[in-house]
Order: C-alpha cells, then structure tokens, then sequence
C-alpha cells in the first residue's frame, strides 16, 4: 500500500498486522522479487528519541512506523519518502537542507544498524522552484543533491544505501497526469543531468567486467 496512514493512534496494530499479513501472502505467491512497505518513514511513538527526526508533531500520529514496519519478515527493504517543500512549507532553503540530511542520515542509519535491511528513497519529490536567473530549478536541485550524495555515500561503503527515485518523472504528452512536482527530466537540463550523474556512479559501483546493457553516457 503506498503511504499507508490512519488517524487513530489504535489502528496502529492493525496496520502492523496488515503488512505482517499481505507480505508473508505476496511472498507465497512469488518468492522471486523483492516486497517493500511503500511508507513515507514516519517514525511512532514507540521510540521516543527518534521523533526529533519527523517533519512535525502530526507524523507520529498517522500510526506508521518506519522501524516497526520495514522490520517485518517478508518486507525486503525498507522504504522512505522526502517532500521537504510539503512537510516544511514556511522554511528556508537552508531549513529544509538541514532537515532533509538529518532524515535522510537517520534512515539511512537505523536501515544499517537496526533493520539491517536496504533502504529505497522511493520518492524524492520538490515543488517546482525556478530561479529567474538561470531558468533552472535550483533550488530543488540542490535538495535532490543532499539525497543523492549520501545515497552514493551509504553505497560505496557498501552500506544500507539502496538508491532514490524522483516523484514525478514525466513524458512529454502525459501533462493530464502531472502534479506539482512533476518535471519532464529533458526540459530541465540541470537536473536531467544530476539524475544521470547519479545512475552513473551508481552503476559504476556495482559494475562487474563483461557486464551487458546500459553504459554510462556521463562521468561519475
């Protein structure tokens, strides 16, 4: 389920058990892919010292747990989500970049040394910030860097760090579909290249001699 929530802090159990439940039943069904929980990485009160990490009082009370959840046995890795422009809408860039590492720092950290699990950004979304004197979305760039780097950084440690995707990428024609965050990746060059960038380093890490398909086009 993407972005389960609830408003009773009593459901809290049932969503636990939700997901113990559907896991173990998509891992009987197919045992060949990988299950994840789709949460956004809110963390409950049942570990107070980490709800310094939420973006506010209100994420500890939508019944999601990012440890207690992505901990269930069947759930593969573990999963977050990142929109510091919805979660933090009266701060400053400066606010926001802090937030965004200490969370990214945090998740990355309790999916290595307590779950013990990859860890998945699987969105990673910034409303559409242009600066009127590059025409570049730049601000969002800088935040989807701060991601990014300490990805790369969990990665090449041979850590916890999984990779991050951008909510939304979009095809040019399929406008109807777009929300706020949306971005066709070629109409925005910077970022288009900060994303192959990444996948470039990415890859390069894991890359073995012989390997067929997709070759980077882009230093790492």
């Amino acid at each position: 389920m993407n972005e389960p929530r609830c408003v009773s802090n009593s459901s809290g159990p049932h969503i636990q058990a939700w997901i113990t439940e559907m896991a173990a039943y998509v891992k009987s069904l197919d045992t060949n892919h990988l299950v994840g929980v789709g949460i956004e990485g809110f963390y409950g009160t049942g570990i107070a010292e980490r709800l310094g990490f939420n973006p506010g009082a209100w994420a500890a009370s939508l019944c999601s747990d990012f440890i207690q959840n992505s901990a269930v046995e069947h759930i593969d890795f573990a999963s977050v989500h990142a929109y510091p422009d919805s979660w933090l809408p009266d701060a400053s860039l400066e606010e926001k970049i802090r937030y965004l590492s200490s969370w990214v720092d945090s998740h990355l950290n309790d999916s290595e040394n307590i779950l013990r699990k990859p860890v998945l950004f699987s969105e990673v979304g910034y409303l559409r910030h242009v600066d009127p004197n590059s025409n570049s979305t730049a601000d969002g760039d800088i935040l989807l860097r701060v991601v990014y780097d300490k990805i790369y950084d969990s990665a090449r440690k041979l850590q916890a760090g999984g990779g991050a995707l951008v909510w939304q990428l979009m095809v040019e024609g399929t406008h109807m579909y777009h929300d706020n965050f949306s971005l066709v990746a070629r109409d925005h060059p910077l970022t288009y290249k900060l994303i192959k960038e990444q996948s470039c380093r990415l890859q390069m890490l894991h890359k073995k001699e012989g390997d067929p398909g997709w070759q980077c086009s882009a230093p790492p």
